[in-house]
């Protein structure tokens, strides 16, 4: 862990910890995605929930944390000299998927904690650039001050600016460019290897007339090297006006394009259990019409630790009987208890929910969150690993507007078989719904699509199996199989991502070509990524129980849980799917 230059190498959290050791103190900072052992010097990485989607450990040899970019060029130049595999992580490392692992043991972990201090916003040019740690929410604030607006961004703003360009994420429009960060992209700098004659290490350029490298570099998985500033184009301020209603589901394969195509940044969230949707009509207005709203969305607020452990614990209560209608029944009183509150939608800062519709700023409405910056123990966000929180996979998949129907009409006729079976997802808002369009970068949507976000209960042990899990798994596997939806990059269980993956990138070649220029020795690839891209098969799984949290798509009853009678059948809709289901004791050849 040592270093033989003045870059620091050693991450805070070792001296921290040697402080609380010292002093008896709790510390109120979340934890750190970059964990290491004080006595041994050994690093792991953690994203921010604590697990990685195969449960298996994060081992780094050295943690950086550069906060120009001159020591950026020189710790890149260090990995390069030492012929190490390199990885980026943020703050606070909110990717599911193990893109920030560099493999092995002895990589070296980049951490852009510290590399957040640029935001330069040009009212005259309309654009800001920024450091890729900075943080979403931050970033936002400083441009509505000067009274400009990035037209879209994720729904949560704990996310940095590096790390939700690497994997695409977006918010919700049809409009425009659509909903993702990266189709605002003027510029960006990189820190890539070098040759030795040229010190290891170099920065680059990339702008819009360099259309092939920023094709590839928008969304590029931390594949291509260390994003280091990115330049974005802006719009003049302007105002939001949201209004949620519910509504029956009953002509939702028919409404869901049209909603879209009607409402900027409208979506829908889908109760399929209890026949359901949520429409948000958010529409753009002048920034003259009246309202000081804000989005400060309840999922993202800071939360009392005792009361997430509650909600995780009953919904462990329900897994271990068997009861779907306690799920049910939990999930209504839920779903009509956030919608009558708004969900964190208030007239003003500070304010209280008073009905629709909402309006404000822009940079107001378009991402909430402020749990990550609490400085008490006691409040926590929902997911944090350091409490016996919530603890859940995401199935997010973009289904192209084409297909979206007849996957909305199969997942109707999955849930005529058993509506109870969906419960679950009520428990977490249901499916999300959102809009986006096809995009120019290489690793984009490669089509307008709807984008179905999905969040359900995860076993804190790998072996043990979900309550109806058959009936997700269906779910998941037409999405990605039968529809050929694209995942999220930022999120997804393993059997996501692979050769089926890279195959649905018509322009795949274009970034390898890119990649193989930019990073020729693939310092900045791992094992995962190459899986993931579909340059190599050496990621899936064949051991026993791997289906139960979507490591591998079960061929075998092994893959599942047969001692707790879950078994490997096929999907009762979408019948090539293959999933883990429970067979109850002594039926007739172990069939459901």
């Amino acid at each position: 862990m040592s270093c033989k230059f003045s870059v620091p190498m050693l991450p805070p959290a070792a001296a921290l910890l040697l402080w609380v050791l010292a002093t008896n103190v709790v510390l109120a900072a979340p934890l750190s995605p970059v964990r290491c052992d004080v006595a041994t010097g050994a690093c792991m990485v953690f994203n921010a929930y604590g697990t990685w989607p195969d449960r298996s450990l994060c081992k780094v040899g050295e943690v950086a944390f550069p906060s120009t970019e001159q020591e950026l060029v020189d710790i890149v130049a260090h990995g390069v000299k030492n012929r190490m595999k390199m990885k980026v992580v943020s703050n606070s490392a909110h990717s599911i998927p193990k893109f920030a692992c560099p493999g092995g043991t002895s990589g070296l972990v980049i951490s852009t904690a510290k590399y957040s201090s640029r935001i330069v916003v040009s009212a005259s040019s309309m654009t800001v650039t920024a450091d890729s740690g900075v943080e979403l929410s931050r970033l936002l604030q400083e441009i509505g001050s000067h009274g400009l607006a990035l037209p879209s961004s994720p729904y949560w703003n704990g996310i940095s600016l590096g790390g939700l360009l690497s994997t695409g994420s977006h918010g919700s429009s049809l409009f425009g460019k659509g909903s993702a960060v990266h189709e605002y992209v003027k510029a960006m700098t990189m820190v890539i290897p070098a040759p030795e004659k040229e010190g290891f290490a170099k920065v680059v350029k990339i702008t819009e007339q360099d259309e092939d490298f920023m094709n590839a570099a928008k969304v590029s998985l931390g594949v291509l090297g260390v994003i280091s500033q990115v330049t974005l184009a802006l719009q003049p301020i302007f105002k939001r006006s949201v209004t949620k209603f519910e509504a029956s589901d009953v002509n939702l394969e028919k409404e869901i394009l049209e909603f879209g195509k009607n409402h900027e940044f409208g979506d829908v969230s889908w109760i399929p259990s209890k026949y359901k949707l949520i429409y948000r009509a958010d529409d753009r207005v002048p920034a003259s019409t009246s309202g000081d709203g804000v989005n400060d969305f309840i999922g993202f607020q800071p939360t009392l630790a005792t009361i997430v452990e509650a909600q995780r614990a009953l919904e462990e209560a329900f897994e271990i009987s068997g009861d779907s209608p306690g799920k049910c029944a939990t999930g209504l009183v839920q779903t009509q208890a956030l919608f009558t509150t708004g969900e964190g939608f208030k007239k003003s800062s500070g304010g209280v929910f008073t009905g629709y519709p909402v309006v404000g700023f822009h940079h107001k409405i378009q991402s909430s969150g402020a749990c990550q910056a609490s400085t008490s123990r006691q409040l926590v966000c929902p997911w944090d690993p350091t409490v016996r929180g919530l603890f859940y996979h995401q199935t997010t998949v973009s289904i192209s507007v084409d297909k979206i129907q007849d996957f909305i009409t199969d997942v109707k006729k999955l849930r005529a078989l058993n509506p109870a079976a969906l419960c679950g997802v009520d428990l977490y808002n249901g499916f999300l719904m959102r809009y986006v369009r096809a995009s120019s970068a290489y690793l984009g949507k490669q089509s307008d699509a709807v984008d179905v976000d999905i969040t359900y209960y995860r076993a804190r042990s790998g072996n043990t199996p979900r309550l109806d899990e058959d009936v997700l798994e269906e779910v998941e596997q037409m999405a990605l199989f039968k529809y050929g939806g694209l995942p999220h990059w930022g999120k997804n269980r393993n059997i996501a991502f692979g050769p089926h993956t890279a195959a649905k990138y018509p322009k795949l070649q274009e970034f390898l070509a890119v990649k193989s220029k930019l990073d020729p020795d693939g310092f900045f690839s791992s094992e995962w990524s190459d899986f993931a891209l579909g340059i190599s098969g050496g990621s899936s799984s064949n051991l026993p129980h791997c289906a139960l949290e979507g490591v591998c798509v079960c061929s075998l009853d092994s893959h599942c849980a047969p001692e707790n009678y879950y078994f490997c059948r096929p999907g009762r809709v979408y019948t090539d799917a293959r999933v883990c289901r429970f067979v109850p004791p002594g039926l007739k050849n172990g069939t459901a």
